[in-house]
């Protein structure tokens, strides 16, 4: 580059598989090409706005709408309320529009809320002030007004405001350090490098004067795959130990990759909602049949001469040509009559429901972690009582089931081992390949050296003449590496201009060059640097799993090597193995030559690289292996243990080796020493074929099944499977589907190890489990961004805020700060949840029956007129007052067995599962149930006053009077059958249950009291006090309540004598200890 206006072309070889076509041409700080250069057509790019929200001001009423009368449930009442509108029916449309004009005004309050406070996000990220490169200096603007190509100054710990191309550093060497825990859930820091031509520029006026154009693809949304570009920062990763870089803006806006991940996740559904969709599908069956017959016995009934219609209104000639057309009308004025037995307000108790009962996971103290300072959160409150159906829980082991917490335990370098607190100062290390493999792991790492502060002149960093700066890095494996190191008398000390440098057991610093890193991925399970000696030997040093280095090895105490690693792996800990390979000059050329064009191709980038890296990594001369521990979580075992208790299966799923997992699975009580483990391994299937192995194996769990019931010791089996082999049993052959063997198998283990897993391996375990035939609810819960896959995957998806940064909590249904905590979600929250909501539904549908029967029946006696029983202000407020706060506070605090029963026996939680409260015989009880109510509520209050309907001065009961009577035992008849139903009282429920019995005779007494001005009728004037003043009245309401509520009773007096279930053994438990303890308190009062 020359004078003060250089000009270049970067081709920045970003991935993927688009042709020339498909990429853009930035030219940096948006200068235009000069006059006579090759055509310049200025293309048009989005700001940098950045827009998370669903709603703008203008659309949000009809978007809002649209989406809400997309329900079934919605639509249904909306053309209700329409039919009422249009057609002379029997009810006012008001009973309809009221209770929707309800719901869908909670629910687009509550969906405005939300979406509001999504703009308020978006804002303060658009406002977010940046500074931008112009007329050779930096000028602070806000975030969306930047443009592609404008040039951005970042300075440490701020973040990216959009997708930049780094185009120089603070820093000598050209590089930069960023955090991408927002992208990819990786809270480590990776090191990005400056285009080697604009490296150089470092000034506001230098990068001013720059003349260049950036070739790059269209943006893409693949977070992953543009992560290995080592010049590309994303939006929302954050600069860190680095004073400021300049950058150039390539991609703005919602064509960020963060933006473009944006994409909502596919909406999962709950059993229990798929169950009230079903229930309502029945009872619209029943109300078009009980229009139906309403329509053809009216016509019955009028088929006589003389019951055509009565005198004062006979029907027009016009009526009597159209029958069909009358008939339909009538069809449909006999639906909106019964309307109500499709409850519109349950969805909305329902979704108020699961929004509040959400904040009793986050405002659990217990699972508070104090020292992440952080407790449960709920990312959606739609799968709560989901929490309670659990039957296969699949987790990840490190950092979920341990702690990943790394602490470096030996190596072993050509079969010798060093144990680092067993060497002391002074050692001798003296074999060549002792001291290759201790620079090996000095070497072949990414970890960043952070130096302490000088505090008070005094630098904190060196202790005693030896530096004691602390290790950064993307995988806590590396720092517990290097670290070891360290304690073997090998410290590395710094990255500095392309050079790392180390401190070795004689004290002196040695220099290598880097030349090349061959960054680490999940299918090739190992990493490699290529570095130049001081000497100017070049090495290519490679770090890996065992599975991904031995193959490619060809000389080396192999046999030692292998030996120790399978006996540390067996002790549960996580093995690496270490090899190199001496590169001639030619050999060096050749690998430069590879990594280049690969790294600058813009098709098939990651496709090049692999083989550029399978055509490096090669002929290695194996050095050694190391072990890490990684310890077992806090009460995981324990954990582990309550949910096989509570009839859960718990499969682990990892990318670890076998040994090392089959060793966490004994310690965290997966597999106890007396299970039988079967394994399904490329090891087994090598010896013989898959066919063979999965029949064995069938015939195996099958015959211990069969013996099983003549036998009282039935044999636990564990399966072991990894990755190579689940490929094979996926892909079905020729010789037969072992998908379906394999699930057989699994189904008589009591746990299952799967081994060697790539992500998208874990969510295929989880998506085969989900579409057998039994179709289990599943649990995912995992902690790294490798996770994410199988959470979404899942029923629920469970996150844990670890230490592989925060995209599994943020893609997770609920996120958790540790492992031990899911056993109280479960056990404890998931079983309080859906026995609430169970009820809930079974109850809302219940009074519903009780409420609109007797108005059925009423037809039988008024000719079929359509006249309502009830009036409209009670058709209407039904729902919505008398009767909905009561089960809505129910279903928030109710707990059958306290918490402390849930916890101490697990086994409760399997009378809920498999959706058992909501089953098809449960559900006929509760509707029997409601219309026994319903023919108690109106026959009885028939025959009551079939002879009695004077009141205390003569006067004749009306029908309104009749009605009012019906609907006041109806109303006292379902408040008390909750009231009985509720086992844990508090002053709240007592308050909200008489309240609302209290607030119906209120409103009775002021409804029919007063002359409303506002009416045009004054049907109900001084009923309800007439009603009250007779004494026969009285009788009949108090004895209809009891007869109504006594069958219900003696079914549960019965049921919990003769067969209990174990939720009713402990809740007699509970109740016998309480009164011991308060007979034990009340004996030892003092005198």
């Amino acid at each position: 580059m020359h004078g003060g206006r250089p000009s270049l072309g970067i081709n920045l070889g970003c991935v993927g598989e688009e042709n020339w076509l498909d990429s853009r041409t930035v030219y940096i700080g948006q200068k235009e090409p000069p006059p006579g250069a090759a055509a310049y057509i200025p293309q048009r790019y989005p700001d940098n706005r950045i827009v998370s929200s669903k709603y703008t001001f203008w659309n949000f009423i009809p978007k809002n709408l649209f989406e809400q009368f997309r329900r079934i449930a919605n639509f249904y009442f909306l053309v209700i309320f329409l039919v009422q509108l249009i057609i002379d029916t029997p009810t006012s449309p008001v009973t309809s529009g009221l209770p929707l004009f309800f719901v869908i005004t909670v629910t687009a309050i509550k969906q405005g809320y939300e979406d509001w406070l999504r703009h308020k996000a978006d804002c303060s990220i658009n406002e977010c002030p940046v500074d931008v490169v112009q007329q050779g200096k930096a000028a602070r603007t806000q975030s969306h007004k930047l443009r592609v190509g404008d040039v951005v100054v970042v300075k440490e710990d701020e973040t990216f405001p959009c997708d930049l191309v780094l185009l120089s550093s603070s820093r000598e060497d050209g590089t930069c350090y960023v955090t991408t825990a927002s992208l990819d859930g990786e809270s480590s820091h990776k090191t990005y490098y400056a285009v080697p031509d604009t490296k150089a520029f470092r000034t506001d006026r230098e990068v001013e004067s720059l003349h260049a154009t950036i070739e790059c693809e269209q943006p893409q949304p693949d977070l992953y795959k543009p992560l290995g570009s080592e010049n590309l920062l994303l939006r929302g990763a954050t600069l860190k130990n680095t004073h400021h870089i300049y950058a150039v803006a390539i991609y703005t806006g919602m064509e960020t990759k963060m933006a473009l991940n944006y994409q909502s996740k596919s909406q999962k559904r709950s059993a229990v909602e798929k169950s009230m969709n079903a229930f309502l599908i029945v009872y619209l069956c029943i109300l078009i049949s009980k229009a139906v017959i309403n329509t053809v016995l009216k016509y019955a009934w009028q088929w006589s001469p003389d019951r055509d219609e009565p005198w004062y209104n006979h029907r027009t000639e016009n009526e009597r040509q159209r029958p069909v057309i009358r008939a339909f009308t009538d069809f449909l004025a006999f639906m909106v009559l019964f309307n109500y037995i499709i409850p519109v307000s349950m969805y909305v108790t329902v979704e108020m429901q699961k929004f509040l009962g959400s904040y009793f996971i986050t405002w659990d103290e217990e699972m508070f972690d104090e020292e992440l300072g952080e407790g449960a959160q709920v990312n959606t409150s739609d799968l709560n009582e989901e929490l309670g159906q659990v039957e296969y829980v699949f987790t990840d082991k490190t950092g979920t089931l341990t702690e990943n917490n790394m602490e470096f335990i030996e190596c072993c370098v050509d079969g010798n081992v060093y144990v680092p607190h067993a060497i002391c100062n002074g050692q001798i290390l003296s074999a060549e390949h002792e001291d290759l493999f201790f620079r090996a792991l000095c070497l072949c790492h990414t970890v960043q050296v952070k130096e302490e502060e000088t505090v008070d002149g005094i630098k904190r960093g060196f202790h005693q003449g030896r530096p004691t700066s602390f290790y950064i890095s993307s995988s806590p494996d590396e720092v517990a590496l290097v670290e070891g190191m360290k304690r073997l008398g090998y410290t590395y000390l710094r990255l500095k201009d392309n050079y790392m440098e180390i401190l070795n057991k004689d004290d002196e610093i040695e220099r290598f060059e880097l030349l090349h890193v061959l960054n680490f991925d999940s299918v090739r399970r190992r990493m490699s640097v290529i570095v130049k000696s001081s000497s100017g030997e070049y090495l290519l040093f490679c770090k890996g799993a065992d599975s991904s280095i031995f193959p490619r090895v060809v000389s080396g105490k192999v046999e030692q090597v292998k030996a120790r690693v399978e006996q540390n792996a067996v002790e549960g800990l996580r093995t690496l193995c270490v090899a190199f390979r001496r590169l001639s000059p030619d050999d060096y050329q050749e690998a430069c030559l590879l990594l280049t064009q690969a790294k600058l191709a813009l098709q098939d980038r990651e496709q090049r690289l692999a083989q550029a890296y399978d055509a490096i990594e090669r002929d290695f001369v194996l050095l050694g292996a190391t072990a890490v521990e990684d310890r077992l979580q806090e009460k995981a075992a324990d954990t582990i243990e309550s949910l096989h208790k509570a009839g859960m299966k718990v499969w682990v799923l990892t990318g670890d080796k076998m040994e090392t997992a089959a060793a966490t699975c004994y310690a965290s009580k997966l597999f106890r020493r007396s299970t039988q483990i079967l394994e399904l391994t490329k090891k087994r299937t090598e010896e013989q074929s898959l066919h063979d192995v999965m029949f064995e194996l069938s015939r195996t769990v099958l015959r211990q099944r069969s013996m099983s019931g003549l036998s009282v010791d039935c044999l636990d089996y564990g399966l072991i499977i990894d990755g190579a082999t689940l490929t094979a049993v996926l892909k079905s052959g020729p010789e037969g589907n072992y998908r379906e063997v394999f699930l057989e198998v699994s189904r008589n283990c009591s746990a299952v190890l799967c081994c060697r897993m790539a992500p998208l391996q874990k969510a295929q375990i989880v998506k085969l489990i989900k579409a057998s035939k039994e179709h289990p609810i599943t649990l995912a819960i995992g902690d790294g961004a490798n996770d994410v896959s199988m959470i979404l995957e899942a029923h629920v998806g469970i996150g844990i805020m670890g230490k592989e940064g925060r995209q599994a909590a943020r893609n997770s249904d609920y996120a958790i700060p540790k492992f031990k905590h899911l056993k109280k979600m479960l056990l404890v929250h998931g079983h309080y949840y859906y026995i609430r909501i169970a009820e809930l539904v079974q109850y809302f549908f219940y009074k519903n029956v009780c409420f609109i029967f007797p108005q059925f029946l009423f037809q039988f006696f008024c000719g079929f007129s359509q006249q309502p029983l009830y009036d409209t202000a009670y058709l209407t407020l039904y729902n919505i007052s008398f009767t909905s706060l009561p089960i809505l506070l129910y279903s928030l605090v109710e707990q059958h067995v306290s918490m402390d029963t849930l916890r101490r026996d697990p086994s409760l939680y399997k009378d809920i599962t498999k959706n058992s409260l909501l089953r098809w015989p449960v559900f006929l009880y509760w509707t029997c149930l409601g219309l026994f109510d319903a023919v108690v509520f109106f026959f009885g209050a028939y025959f009551l006053f079939d002879n009695t309907t004077f009141t205390s001065n003569g006067q004749m009961f009306g029908n309104w009077t009749f009605g009012t009577l019906v609907f006041t035992v109806l109303v006292f008849t379902v408040t008390i059958k909750l009231a009985l139903d509720t086992h844990h009282w508090t002053w709240i429920n007592h308050f909200v249950i008489w309240g609302s019995l209290l607030f119906y005779v209120i409103f009775s007494l002021l409804w029919g009291g007063i002359i409303w001005p506002f009416l045009n009728y004054q049907r109900m004037y001084y009923v309800f006090m007439q009603m009250l003043s007779s004494g026969p009245a009285w009788l009949s309401i108090i004895l209809l309540i009891t007869i109504s509520l006594l069958p219900d009773i003696i079914k549960k007096v019965l049921c919990r004598a003769m067969c209990p279930t174990p939720t009713e053994r402990a809740q007699v438990r509970l109740h016998t200890l309480t009164h011991i303890q308060i007979h034990t308190h009340g004996c030892c009062k003092p005198d």
